[in-house]
C-alpha cells in the first residue's frame, strides 16, 4: 500500500536576500526535521515519506549554489559558511519553527554542527551523517584525509565542459563510484538520480565548485563539547572522502553522542542503510516511531 503523505511542491522561499528551493513532506503540526543539503534531491522523496508518516514534519531544500536556490559566478561565492548556517535559521523562521531536528550529510553536516553550536535554543536534535568537524581544507593531523583514490581523482580528472548535459552527468556519476563503498555502486541508481539534479540546477559549475571557495570563519572542532542535544552520529565505515575515523572522532567529543557505523557503506546513502538509519533518528525524538507494517 503507497504511503499517503502530503507533500509541497518545490517552491522559493526567500530568506533574507537569497532565495533557497523547499519541499516539505507531512503535518506542520508534528516536530521538525530539517534536511540541507548540496541538492534537495539527495534526500529521496520515500526518505522523506518514511519519516513524515512517522510523525515528523520534514522540510528538504537546496543550500545557496546547488539546484534552484540562489547561485552565484563559479569561484567567487558571495557568501560564507556562517552566512549557510543563518539561511537555516531564517527558514525555520519563515516557517515558524521554533526548533528542529538538523539533519546534514557531508559539508550539510558542517551547517548543522555550527547551528547547534550558536543557536543551540533552536536545534532539537542533531543527525551528523559521514562529515567531519574541521571545515574545508586539510583535515587535524588525527583525523584521517581522503582517500588516495578520491585525491588521485581530483587531481587527475578534467573538469567536464559545464554546457554538455551528458559530459557532466558522466562526470557526477564517475565521482560517486569514486565515493562509494564495498557493498557496491548501482550506476543506473546513480545516473537517474544525478540526471534530475543536473536537469534542475541553475549553475553546475558553481555548484560542484563553489563549496571549496566559501570562507568558513572560525574553527569550532574544540567547542563541541559545548554540544548539549540529542546527537547521532553516523558514519560509513568505507567512507573514502571524510574516512570513518572523523566519525568516531565526533562522536567522542559531543558529549552523549551515539555512533552508528553503516559497514561497507562508503560517502553515500543508499536506501539499504535506511533501515538502520531512520530508528535511530527517531529515537531521537521518541515520541514517535516508525510504523514497519508501512
Amino acid at each position: 500500500m503507497p504511503l499517503q503523505v502530503e507533500r509541497s511542491p518545490e517552491h522559493l522561499v526567500t530568506v533574507g536576500d537569497v532565495d533557497l528551493c523547499v519541499s516539505t513532506f507531512g503535518d506542520r503540526r508534528r516536530p521538525p526535521v530539517l534536511l540541507p543539503c548540496t541538492s534537495r534531491l539527495f534526500w529521496e522523496e520515500r526518505f522523506c515519506d518514511r519519516l513524515a508518516v512517522a510523525g515528523r514534519f520534514v522540510l528538504r531544500y537546496d543550500i545557496r549554489d546547488t539546484g534552484r536556490s540562489t547561485a552565484y559566478a563559479t569561484g567567487s561565492p558571495g557568501y560564507s559558511l556562517r552566512d549557510l548556517v543563518s539561511d537555516i535559521i531564517g527558514l525555520m523562521d519563515v516557517f515558524e519553527l521554533p526548533r528542529a531536528h538538523l539533519v546534514g550529510f557531508s559539508v550539510a553536516g558542517w551547517i548543522c554542527q555550527l547551528a547547534a553550536l550558536d543557536h543551540p535554543d533552536r536545534v532539537s536534535a542533531l543527525t551528523l551523517i559521514n562529515t567531519r568537524p574541521t571545515s574545508p581544507g586539510p583535515a587535524d593531523s588525527d583525523l584521517p584525509e581522503h582517500s588516495d583514490r578520491v585525491m588521485e581523482f581530483f587531481t587527475k580528472a578534467r573538469d567536464p565542459d559545464w554546457s554538455d548535459r551528458a559530459a557532466v552527468i558522466d562526470y557526477v556519476v564517475e565521482l560517486a563510484r569514486i565515493r562509494a563503498g564495498a557493498h557496491g555502486f548501482d550506476e543506473q541508481q546513480s545516473r537517474q538520480q544525478t540526471s534530475r539534479m543536473v536537469d534542475r540546477t541553475t549553475n553546475m559549475a558553481s555548484s560542484m565548485r563553489n563549496l571549496a571557495f566559501v570562507e568558513s570563519g572560525d574553527r569550532w572542532r574544540e567547542r563541541l563539547g559545548d554540544i548539549a542535544v540529542p546527537t547521532l552520529v553516523v558514519h560509513g565505515t568505507d567512507d573514502p572522502f571524510f574516512p570513518y575515523g572523523n566519525g568516531q572522532a565526533m562522536a567522542r567529543e559531543i558529549p552523549g553522542a551515539d555512533l552508528l557505523s553503516l559497514n561497507g557503506i562508503g560517502h553515500e546513502l543508499p536506501a539499504t542503510a535506511w533501515e538502520q538509519l531512520l530508528p535511530a533518528m527517531l529515537v531521537l525524538q521518541p515520541e514517535s516511531v516508525i510504523d514497519e507494517g508501512r
